[in-house]
């Protein structure tokens, strides 16, 4: 591994990008490789195995696009993939898990609302991360069905989606909750939206930032941060419609040097 060959990053789709765009923000002089699964998206109504294949799929993909560490933007794959991407391939791996531990200090009503796909919320990684930070905190776990599906399609400010949005927010502001946690990549591109229907006491939560820092960490742990001061580049593959990635992306200026390619 050297300092010049780029992060690697993948996600079950378009959603990753939240990821993307705070390591190229944090890290500006560092390429970049993200593919969108979105062919496959949501993991989280995958079968574990279906979802192991897929993430050594991207692994590999990446891997042969020469890339030093690989970012596995998904909570879905992160939860149910990671162990055995990190015994078998002989790079850095940094995760993804919903962010119950900040939630859990900062909490004044006791009550904590994570919304993620079926496949974060059933697995052992999450139950664990529950049981380690949550002990004394009612955590309100939904199922976000449908959303990831909506985000893909380009939907993100759509009737149907504020429906949607309204009828999974609802049990949980009946339990009085304070804070939010958002348990998949795809969902902070749902900030606006939700803005409009939770009340200013709830603090909305994501792991963007968090995953940026991890990533420079281990860089430079293991030597490997890029030293140059121009900007990076930036190539974002998907194998579904590039229009829809490339909208989703819009909003950022992380780089006048972003490219969207197919896979």
């Amino acid at each position: 591994m050297t300092q010049n060959q780029p992060i690697g990053i993948f996600d079950s789709g378009v959603g990753g990008t939240s990821i993307w765009k705070e390591i190229a923000a944090l890290l500006p002089s560092e390429d970049c490789i993200f593919l969108a699964d979105s062919k496959y998206a949501p993991y989280g109504k995958r079968s574990k195995d279906e979802i192991l294949q897929l993430s050594i799929k991207n692994t590999e993909k990446l891997l042969a696009l020469n890339s030093k560490i690989i970012v596995v933007a998904c909570n879905t794959a992160t939860t149910n993939a990671i162990k055995t991407l990190r015994d078998t391939y002989d790079v850095p791996f940094i995760g993804i898990e919903p962010a119950i531990k900040p939630a859990a200090i900062h909490t004044k009503t006791k009550k904590v609302g994570v919304l993620a796909t079926k496949g974060t919320l059933s697995s052992e990684l999450f139950a664990q991360t529950s049981d380690l930070y949550a002990q004394n905190i009612e955590v309100i776990e939904v199922i976000g069905t449908g959303l990831v599906e909506l985000i893909e399609e380009g939907e993100i400010r759509s009737k149907k989606m504020l429906h949607l949005l309204q009828s999974y927010m609802d049990p949980m502001l009946e339990k009085d909750i304070d804070h939010l946690v958002l348990g998949c990549t795809h969902y902070p591109y749902l900030i606006p939206v939700l803005k409009k229907i939770l009340p200013s006491k709830v603090t909305i939560i994501d792991s963007g930032e968090a995953v940026a820092r991890q990533t420079k960490a281990v860089l430079a742990i293991n030597g490997i941060l890029n030293s140059k001061s121009d900007l990076g580049t930036h190539q974002l593959y998907t194998n579904a419609n590039p229009e829809i990635l490339a909208d989703i992306v819009a909003s950022t200026t992380v780089s006048p040097t972003v490219s969207f390619l197919n896979f």
